[in-house]
């Protein structure tokens, strides 16, 4: 049974002692066919919402398309582990909430604080200005979800989607949000993993929004 799911800075220490060992040892090419990607020769090239990355290989470092270091320790730490250890597989065509994900039903609360109410009060007052971000940056490689009062589909990482749901509140009743994950998803991150993933789409929309 896993660990009461860790606080974001406990998870990035915790993957950075670990898996940059794991990640000297990988073969690089049964990495690249298990992922997804593509082995360069010097690294791996991945697209995390919507921006081009390189990760060096061996030592791992994660670079931006003008080759400069990211520093963002949530970016790098879920890129680093998703090469040791996820995998990508076709999607099935079902979403899943959060809690029926393995074991997300047990951390289901954490991740409603950490990532659905994030969404109800950034863009809950306001859900054109949502739909607005997807719109204006196609490489986010999105589809509005037909039938939903705000709903997006999008790509959070190469082949890997997730989907997000807003209903507009009023005077009666309060926005509500919904966060879907294509069914592919459990097989690259693990509950905990997604949760960080939550985190890093939500930062990214919002400085998108200012774009």
């Amino acid at each position: 049974m896993p660990q009461p799911i860790s606080s974001p800075k406990d998870w990035k220490e915790r993957a950075d002692t670990h898996y940059s060992g794991v990640y000297r040892e990988l073969d690089p090419l049964e990495t690249a066919a298990r992922c997804n990607l593509r082995f360069t020769g010097g690294g791996f090239s991945l697209r995390l919402m919507g921006t081009e990355y390189i990760a060096d290989f061996p030592d791992f470092e994660l670079r931006g398309e003008a080759g400069s270091l990211i520093r963002d320790e949530a970016v790098r730490v879920l890129v680093l582990r998703y090469l040791c250890k996820g995998r990508w597989t076709a999607p099935g065509g079902r979403q899943l909430s959060y809690s029926e994900i393995p074991w997300g039903n047990l951390y289901f609360r954490n991740f409603e604080g950490r990532c659905i109410k994030r969404v109800e009060r950034m863009f809950g007052g306001d859900p054109e200005s949502f739909s607005e971000i997807f719109e204006r940056h196609k490489q986010l490689n999105a589809e509005n979800i037909a039938g939903k009062e705000c709903g997006w589909r999008f790509e959070f990482l190469n082949g890997i989607f997730m989907s997000i749901i807003i209903w507009k509140g009023d005077d009666e009743f309060p926005a509500k949000a919904q966060i879907l994950f294509d069914d592919n998803f459990p097989l690259a991150f693990s509950a905990e993993d997604i949760a960080v993933a939550g985190d890093i789409c939500i930062s990214r929309l919002k400085e998108l929004k200012q774009i």
